[in-house]
């Protein structure tokens, strides 16, 4: 029997165990492929294995730590709770042989109870995880869980319900005691215990198992709650981005129509290639949401938008220049970003317009960012409507939402007119470019 420890000595043990506890519990919760399968509540074949594969080798590092320098290292040997926390995770498999395999050391040392110890507390994890009816009450079961046992048990008097994160915390008590009691009983030996004795410094010891089982349940349990704010603020994002997308393509469509429907009359042949054309949009629009597209494809879906238009007012009446940087075409910028701002020009600044209109765009790289400056020499803007269009006009309003929820506060949307003179339209964003992933070879 290890000699008896001092009441500082077992405090200052029992501290260091649960923190290497909860320092492995916070190293493997920085791994995405531990997260995956820690927080997959149906696990195949594989994914139990991995996750033995990623418990079971520090917890044997602990072990033959105890061994080596039995008096120095008795807080690595989690060799109960890692296989009793491998049966609440995986079930019934995972935690005995995970709890087996951790034990192989102590067989040199001859402590024969220790396999059969560590495989009976993770079978018992396992048993545990399938009476739980929901498997969310696992992760209630936290460091201060014993707190609530007055609760849990006025709970169980008045209303028959059942605190499942209690079952854990007998469990744990129980293990603990029982791992005592076997110590005390047979030679020495043959099992470890840290202090085995029966008097009243054996409820720190019972304290520090549930705290050692019930730290990596809370640290996983935080990152998996992160990781499902994560989740739903994406989908909150795609359902918010969708919605704006499906409030711009029809009314982009129905515009667009209308000059088609218009053509067919009085000039089929241009009406065939505005169809062409036309079909080309649809083509963009129809196939897969993408958030983010080369500038290059968005100017070659202006051009066939604008092509329409140009049959629409005629080629003396509409002047498209462009002045684009080179180094920009590849820069990356939200899908339809272009078109609603091009097509307000059109509709709001150059048709109410008696002569030719002009549009010019700009696009150009400076100091990590991407600027682009869509002006037109139509009617304008007043200057009482000009700080209403963002509120009134469906195209901008949608741009600047947009930007607003890709880019935060990391982007400008600038408008400045004249009335009779035209509108200028500035947009800066953060430069994106293409990622080539590296191929290695094997």
């Amino acid at each position: 029997m290890e000699p008896t420890l001092s009441i500082r000595e077992l405090l200052f043990t029992l501290l260091l165990k649960v923190g290497v506890a909860s320092s492995i519990a916070a190293l493997l919760a920085r791994w995405n492929t531990f997260r995956r399968v820690l927080f997959t509540e149906e696990r195949d074949a594989d994914q139990k294995l991995k996750l033995m594969l990623f418990l079971v080798p520090a917890l044997i590092v602990g072990v033959i730590l105890r061994l080596y320098r039995p008096a120095a290292y008795q807080f690595a040997d989690l060799s109960l709770e890692g296989a009793f926390l491998m049966g609440l995770l995986g079930g019934r498999v995972v935690g005995p042989i995970g709890g087996a395999i951790i034990t192989i050391p102590t067989l040199m040392a001859h402590e024969w109870l220790a396999m059969p110890a560590a495989a009976t507390a993770g079978l018992l994890g396992g048993i545990i995880r399938q009476l739980i009816p929901d498997k969310e009450d696992l992760w209630n079961f936290g460091p201060f869980t014993f707190l609530n046992i007055p609760k849990a048990v006025m709970r169980m008097l008045r209303n028959a319900e059942v605190m499942w994160e209690m079952l854990p915390l007998l469990t744990c008590v129980g293990l603990e005691l029982g791992r005592v009691a076997l110590v005390m009983a047979t030679k020495p030996k043959w099992l470890f215990a840290l202090d085995a004795q029966w008097n009243w410094k054996l409820c720190l010891v019972v304290l520090g198992t549930l705290m050692s089982v019930a730290a990596p349940l809370k640290i996983w349990n935080n990152t998996r709650i992160e990781m499902n704010l994560e989740r739903h603020q994406q989908l909150l994002l795609r359902a918010r981005m969708d919605a704006l997308s499906s409030q711009i393509n029809p009314h982009f469509l129905f515009n667009t129509l209308n000059t088609v429907s218009a053509l067919i009359r009085m000039d089929p042949d241009t009406a065939r290639g505005v169809v062409l054309k036309l079909s080309n949009i649809l083509r963009r629009l129809l196939r897969k949401h993408e958030t983010f597209v080369p500038l290059r494809e968005e100017l070659s879906f202006i051009d066939d938008y604008l092509d329409i238009e140009v049959a629409r007012f005629g080629e003396d009446n509409l002047d498209i220049v462009k002045q684009i940087g080179e180094d920009t075409l590849e820069t990356f910028i939200p899908s339809m970003l272009l078109q609603p701002i091009v097509e307000n020009s059109l509709k709001h600044g150059l048709a109410p317009k008696l002569g030719g209109g002009r549009i010019f765009l700009r696009t150009a790289n400076r100091d990590g960012r991407l600027h682009i400056e869509i002006e037109d020499n139509g009617v304008g803007i007043s200057e009482e409507k000009l700080p209403h269009v963002y509120v009134e006009g469906i195209g901008l309003s949608n741009v600047r939402e947009r930007l607003r929820v890709l880019y935060g506060t990391d982007f400008n949307l600038d408008i400045s007119s004249h009335e009779g003179q035209g509108t200028k339209i500035r947009i800066d964003v953060p430069q994106l470019v293409p990622v080539i992933p590296e191929v290695s070879v094997f």
